[in-house]
């Protein structure tokens, strides 16, 4: 809380996998909170493991797994979605940019990374 009090934009990625807290961070944020839901659909998951936790986990080497052995609750109305499976990463990028841009949290000409058009 202490950088969005000095008007810097916070982004966190973070495994939140309960609504509960999730709810209770953008209780705490009000309005300048924005969940981006990345979603992936858990055998896409699996196959992009580069570490192999998913096949760990799968076979119970890894408990407490979310996804796997713990629950994952997808959010009920993020304010951005992606669709990793289906989209690209730009075409992505895109969508969270212009979400963050819509609700005048940022100005694209500002944070455009290099290689993402405006859309």
């Amino acid at each position: 809380m202490l950088l969005s009090r000095r008007g810097i934009i916070p982004i966190v990625a973070a495994i939140s996998p309960y609504r509960e807290i999730r709810d209770e961070i953008r209780r705490a944020h009000g309005a300048s909170f924005v969940e981006v839901y990345v979603e992936c659909p858990l055998p896409e998951l699996i196959r992009r493991d580069p570490k192999g936790l998913y096949a760990k986990a799968l076979r119970g080497d890894i408990g407490h797994f979310t996804g796997i052995s713990d629950p994952y609750e997808p959010p009920l109305s993020s304010e951005i979605s992606v669709h990793t499976d289906r989209e690209t990463p730009g075409q992505s990028c895109r969508k969270i940019l212009n979400g963050l841009e819509c609700r005048d949290l940022i100005t694209q000409r500002l944070a455009r990374p290099a290689g993402v058009r405006a859309s």
